[in-house]
């Protein structure tokens, strides 16, 4: 599966896949990303060279039906990214997506960037769903409870999973095209 084009809702916020030459452009967003977790995670720390580093991103050309990844713009200025996964956190159910990463620049959050965003998202790659969030995260979990909520009418399955250092919240449903 191979996404070519972006969706873009009335208000000029788009989520478009990201080519495989976008990956420095996600490298750096990946280190904002990841500054912001280490709040909920203590045992993210820094590596030698100043940086957190992600070293699932080149996965995400190396297996394009298994990961997916976004850039997200508000306007025409870069706001977030995306990472999707299908089946890769739970091999019994290959056809499942998972949103791997999610973020907002801080000046795009609480202005409907990412609200939008899941929306788009979930509307390009219709099927099943899960999203899981960190008990830690205090911040992601009202979002990712309203946004869940509202797309699936409030039929998302909401449920409790052990994690480390903090149980996940997950939330599972169905998107169709």
């Amino acid at each position: 599966m191979r996404l070519e084009r972006a969706g873009t809702d009335q208000r000029g916020v788009s989520l478009g896949p990201a080519a495989e030459a976008d990956a420095p452009v996600l490298a750096n967003l990946l280190e904002l990303y990841i500054h912001d977790l280490s709040a909920a995670f203590p045992d993210i720390t820094l590596g030698p060279d100043g940086r957190f580093g992600y070293r699932h991103l080149p996965l995400y050309w190396s297996e394009p039906g298994r990961r997916f990844p976004f850039l997200i713009r508000a306007g025409a200025q870069v706001a977030g990214f995306a990472l999707v996964t299908r089946g890769v956190l739970a091999p019994e159910q290959p056809d499942e997506f998972d949103v791997a990463e999610f973020f907002v620049m801080r000046r795009h959050r609480r202005s409907g960037v990412g609200r939008d965003v899941a929306m788009l998202l979930w509307q390009q790659l219709p099927g099943r769903w899960t999203v899981r969030v960190s008990e830690g995260n205090a911040g992601a979990l009202p979002f990712w409870a309203a946004v869940t909520a509202e797309f699936t009418g409030g039929t998302a399955l909401e449920t409790i999973r052990p994690g480390t250092p903090h149980p996940w919240r997950v939330f599972t449903f169905a998107s169709r095209a």
